[in-house]
């Protein structure tokens, strides 16, 4: 039996170290376990990497190098908390699922992975080899692809429970030697965004959206928002319409008579977003932060999410393609009522407002189901009317309080 090469593995690491110095914490804090029975390198949600002797002898330095930065990306992520989670949320189970997992993450962390002086190995995986987009996450991913033939090349991947949450038959457990506490598992992930953080310009996008999440955590409210965009687009009567182009059954009941049926049609949502001189930058950036999770809300699909930007009147961005690129204009007073008459020559089935609230309502309820989300406020008034109290967002309107 082959005993592990440490002084090649640890100089790989030391390789990797000096490629990507702000993951020195992270790469240093896995406690290695030689272990023939893992095909490749593994790790398991305790900071545990599991290494087959076999494969560091047939590996050279330089991919060794990435693989360590590979796999220490898993945990750093947390794509098993992740995996654990999104599991529950669809009611996944069984091994394939958490395969499908491990290849969605793999593509999140592959496309900045590689280069910078850390090679790509032939057979890695990422996004390009299932025609999916570069930049998103493991969440975004596994939304568009499922298991089949175009993913029988990827059967052998292996990243342990740190990548999917799946425990392996060589994990050591909790109870294991050298693992690490939820306490300090965080501790070195908040140690790896402040190195991130120091030197932004010299780390990949990926990185640094993942640092500043690790900041600034998602809070209570975007959950509820995204809970009620999704109800808003799942709720009976959204996208439906009757079509001639499949006759319901019905028709055979009345001769010489083409009934149509009613069908499903993907949900259309458009994003109003108040643009005037009372929301701060801050605010603004957060209503882009909310867009993108209003598009993961309605299943990724860009296609069907519009935005508009709105002061006193309402102007149409471009395109939806990523999130970050929205031009929202505006800058002057507020008057929604422009922006909801606008978003209706969509023929929406959504309407998700971002406001600050400091705004006229629509008289009448629009014809499809509204959600705003309203930006907190200490103490909202006017400096030439003490007396001023904004309209409260009406009742017809599904409202979540964000910040």
């Amino acid at each position: 039996m082959k005993t592990l090469d440490e002084e090649k593995l640890f100089a790989a690491r030391l390789y990797a170290v000096r490629c990507r110095p702000y993951l020195a914490t992270a790469l240093f804090a896995l406690k290695v376990v030689e272990s023939p029975r893992v095909p490749t390198m593994a790790v398991d949600r305790h900071w545990r990497c599991y290494v087959s002797p076999a494969f560091v002898d047939a590996r050279p330095v330089e991919d060794l190098a990435g693989i360590w930065v590979h796999e220490v990306a898993h945990l750093v992520r947390d794509h098993h908390g992740r995996g654990d989670r999104y599991a529950a949320r669809h009611e996944l189970s069984g091994p394939g699922e958490r395969l499908r997992m491990n290849i969605a993450a793999d593509c999140e962390i592959n496309d900045d992975v590689f280069g910078d002086g850390l090679r790509r190995p032939d057979d890695a995986v990422h996004p390009e080899l299932l025609r999916l987009s570069p930049g998103e996450l493991m969440e975004d991913y596994l939304h568009q692809f499922r298991l089949g033939p175009h993913t029988d090349a990827f059967a052998w991947l292996d990243c342990g429970s740190g990548a999917d949450g799946l425990d392996r038959p060589w994990d050591l457990g909790a109870d294991g030697a050298h693992g690490l506490t939820a306490l300090e598992q965080d501790a070195v992930r908040f140690r790896v965004a402040r190195g991130i953080t120091a030197s932004p310009g010299t780390v990949p996008q990926g990185w640094r959206r993942w640092a500043e999440r690790v900041f600034h955590p998602p809070q209570p409210w975007r959950d509820l928002l995204g809970a009620a965009v999704r109800s808003a687009v799942s709720g009976p009567g959204v996208g439906e319409d009757y079509t001639y182009g499949r006759p319901s059954r019905r028709s055979a009941g009345v001769p010489k008579v083409v009934l149509p049926s009613l069908r499903r049609r993907p949900p259309r949502v458009v994003v109003v977003v108040d643009t005037s001189a009372s929301v701060s930058d801050a605010e603004l950036g957060s209503a882009i932060v909310e867009t993108a999770a209003i598009v993961r809300a309605v299943g990724g699909r860009r296609d069907l999410v519009s935005v508009l930007s709105c002061d006193s009147a309402a102007h149409v961005t471009n395109p939806l393609c990523h999130a970050e690129g929205i031009p929202l204009v505006g800058g002057g007073g507020t008057d929604l009522r422009e922006g909801f008459a606008r978003a209706l020559r969509f023929r929406p089935d959504v309407v998700v407002a971002l406001t600050d609230g400091q705004t006229p309502w629509p008289s009448a309820p629009p014809p499809c189901r509204t959600v705003v989300g309203l930006f907190a406020r200490p103490h909202r008034y006017d400096e030439d009317d003490p007396d001023y109290v904004p309209d409260e967002p009406p009742s017809w309107a599904r409202v979540v309080t964000i910040g």
